[in-house]
Order: structure tokens, then C-alpha cells, then sequence
């Protein structure tokens, strides 16, 4: 076997230039396909860590009749003494924080301009809170005895023209089917960096939106943080609710995004096969070209006693050592490619996607399964690429492989 490895080594010596770009070839496929397994680990893991803490939470305790569509503001439709239900929530061990919020819809005002608005009411001291309060850049963020101060997202401010210190008019329906109108003082502009969040969300205490929407001592939900993600099937079905009120994982309030990431994996994988399929043409086409220049040398190996099964060894051993270069290559290139993008991302921007919590920049996330998976993967398949060209040369007949031209 050494003595194999020693004629293969030399063999794809002769050509260095063409060994060479072929594995860089393999390298290149191999690191493209672990720097996009990164980015979409990255932007799936984003995205979903986005939603949970921004929108939904890992649990909800909702009215039994609650549509999110419509921000039913019926009494019927939210949820009753919800400050109770948090308090009892979030003395479970696997709870972080459990705390009311209240939607509304409404629009704000500025001058010759107006926006849409989702009214949120928050218990501003709440840690479920944490990504508004340290997202402010510039003002100061909500207290709970805030009655005319609102909190806006950096792209609803520069929609409208406003800083810190403007007033800003507010319409947003109530209980009974009317509108209430106020003029508040913008106290502080956030961002999350997640511009569909951050362009239509206003921020206002729970009691103060209650008072304005006449619904006091209820809420749209009761938000639920865990400890940890992987707790929500064992903590969901635990809580004890009535009849009324129903419960909802991140995955039930998710459900687009599911279905976009299964999606996505689908188009990924097609792309690793395209990815994979250019690597592999450049293998078998340099083996096949390598066959070809040594026909007559072969035929020589044949006539001195060489048998098939050896020279099928030799040619498979070339593309071994061509597997093992590229994939060092691709490695190294690879991995270093993500650790710059885990430290400064790309910036996308508004990518126009409604109910997926992308942020504006995406980063990208190496994990180990993914970099064994393709690494083996991308081996095995530069193997195989050689596999073809090595049977055609064992084939061959040593008369007629004598007999070609050089």
C-alpha cells in the first residue's frame, strides 16, 4: 500500500499546477459549503432567537378566543387579573420572567404625516423587557409611572421626522369600538436591529394603554421567558390554566417561520449538491486527463505484471491525496471565512420578510456537526469522483495501451 501511496504522490507531481488547482478546487467547494451552512445556522438561529425574545415568546397564556389577527380588544378576548397568573408563572424554577402585555392597533402622528402602529403595553420593569431597554440609543427608556411618554423604534423616528423630546400624536381603538386620541413626548427611540419590529412597534406601560383602551386589569397574553428553550415541552404542559385561557409555545406562534426554514433547508440542499457536483467534474475531469497522458505507461505496468485491482489502487489513491489536500485547504479557508463573519456579519437590511424576525445583520455560526458532516461528506464524494476514471484505466488492455500515441 505504501509503495502505492508513493507512485500516486509522485504521479500528480508531475503536473503540480493541475494537482494543485484541482484540490483548491474541492477546498473551495468545501469551504463555501461550510461557510453557507454557518450563515443559515446563523440567520435560522437569529431569527428564531429574535422571535421568542421580540414576539412570541416561549409561552403564551391567551383567552381561549384570542385572535392576534385582529388584536381583539373584547373583554372576552383577553386575558383576566393577569398580573396574578404572571406572578404564579414566574415563581416555577424554569421561568425567567413571566409578565402581561397588551396589544392594540393605532396609528401615529407627526405634522403632515401618520404610521400604522402596533401599541404594545409592557410591565416596563420586567427582565422580558431587557432587548427595548438595551436597545435605546438615544432618550431614556419607559418607567412605570410613565402616563404621556412613548417608546419608538429607530425606523418609525425617521419615518415620521421625530427625536427625542417631540411630541407625537396617538389614535388607537378601545374596548368598545372607539378611538382614543393623546398626544404624547417621545422619551426614547430603541432599536433591535430588526427593522419589521422596529418600524411599526410603539411601546407605552400596560396600565397606561389599559386606561386609554378601557380594559383595565386585563391582557392580550401573558409572556413567558424560560431558563432555556429546550425546557418549553416539559414547562407548557405543566401550567395549570382554566378552561378559558389556553396555552401556546414558540412554535405554535412560529408557525411561518417553521415552515420558511424547512423551506430554506430544502433550497440549501440542493445548492450543496450543485456545490459538490462542480468540485466532483474537476476530479474526474483531471483524472481522466491524467489517464489519458499515461496510457502508454499503464500498458507498460500491465505488461510487467501490474494487475487491474493495482492500478485501480493507484488512480484511486491520487484522488485520495487530492481529497485530503482540498479538504485541508477548505478547512482552513473555511473556517476562517465564518470566524469573520461570526465576528462582523453582513449586513442585509430590510429584507421585506413579514413574521420572521430577521435582523438587519446576519452573522454566521459554525457548529461541529455541520463542519464533520460536510468535511466527510465533500471526502467521500472527491473519492468517488475518482472511482470512474481508475476503473477505465484497470480496463485497459496493455497491446492496445502500448500501441497509443504519447
Amino acid at each position: 500500500m505504501m509503495q502505492i501511496l508513493k507512485m500516486a504522490f509522485r504521479d500528480l507531481g508531475r503536473n503540480r499546477r493541475r494537482s494543485f488547482f484541482s484540490a483548491l478546487a474541492v477546498g473551495g467547494g468545501l469551504a463555501l459549503l461550510i461557510l453557507m451552512a454557518s450563515v443559515v445556522e446563523g440567520e435560522m438561529g437569529g431569527a428564531l432567537e429574535n422571535a421568542i425574545k421580540l414576539q412570541s415568546g416561549h409561552i403564551q397564556i391567551r383567552a381561549a378566543t384570542y385572535d392576534e389577527n385582529k388584536s381583539s380588544l373584547k373583554w372576552e378576548d383577553l386575558v383576566a387579573n393577569p398580573d396574578e397568573i404572571a406572578t404564579k408563572i414566574a415563581a416555577l424554577d424554569q421561568v425567567k420572567a413571566a409578565t402581561p402585555r397588551l396589544y392594540a392597533t393605532g396609528f401615529l402622528s407627526s405634522g403632515t404625516q401618520s404610521a400604522s402602529a402596533k401599541i404594545t403595553g409592557i410591565d416596563s420593569l420586567s427582565s422580558a423587557n431587557d432587548p427595548y431597554r438595551e436597545g435605546i440609543i438615544s432618550g431614556n427608556y419607559l418607567t412605570p409611572d410613565d402616563r404621556e411618554s412613548v417608546l419608538i423604534g429607530r425606523p418609525m423616528a425617521e419615518k415620521l421626522n421625530l427625536k427625542v423630546g417631540d411630541n407625537v400624536g396617538l389614535s388607537l381603538n378601545t374596548a368598545d369600538g372607539n378611538v382614543q386620541e393623546q398626544t404624547f413626548t417621545v422619551k426614547g427611540i430603541y432599536t433591535t436591529n430588526t427593522y419589521g419590529f422596529d418600524s411599526s412597534t410603539v411601546f407605552l406601560p400596560i396600565t397606561k394603554v389599559q386606561a386609554m383602551t378601557r380594559t383595565e386589569n386585563h391582557a392580550s397574553t401573558v409572556f413567558v421567558i424560560l431558563k432555556d428553550t429546550a425546557m418549553t415541552d416539559t414547562v407548557a404542559p405543566a401550567l395549570s390554566v382554566s378552561s378559558e385561557l389556553q396555552v401556546k409555545t414558540w412554535r405554535d406562534l412560529n408557525t411561518l417561520f417553521v415552515e420558511w426554514e424547512a423551506m430554506a433547508q430544502s433550497y440549501i440542499g440542493f445548492l450543496y449538491l450543485i456545490i459538490l457536483a462542480i468540485s466532483v467534474s474537476v476530479i474526474i475531469n483531471t483524472l481522466i486527463m491524467s489517464v489519458y497522458e499515461r496510457t502508454r505507461e499503464i500498458g507498460i505496468l500491465s505488461a510487467i505484471g501490474m494487475r487491474g485491482g493495482r492500478i485501480l489502487a493507484l488512480f484511486l489513491a491520487e484522488s485520495s491525496l487530492l481529497a485530503v489536500g482540498g479538504v485541508i485547504m477548505g478547512l482552513l479557508i473555511g473556517v476562517l471565512a465564518t470566524m469573520w463573519f461570526n465576528v462582523n456579519g453582513f449586513y442585509v437590511g430590510n429584507m421585506g420578510l413579514q413574521g420572521i424576525a430577521i435582523t438587519d445583520t446576519v452573522y454566521a455560526k459554525l457548529t461541529m456537526d455541520n463542519l464533520i458532516n460536510l468535511t466527510i461528506m465533500t471526502f467521500v464524494a472527491t473519492i468517488l469522483a475518482g472511482l470512474y476514471p481508475a476503473v477505465m484505466a484497470s480496463r485497459m488492455q496493455p497491446v492496445e495501451a502500448l500501441r497509443a500515441e504519447k
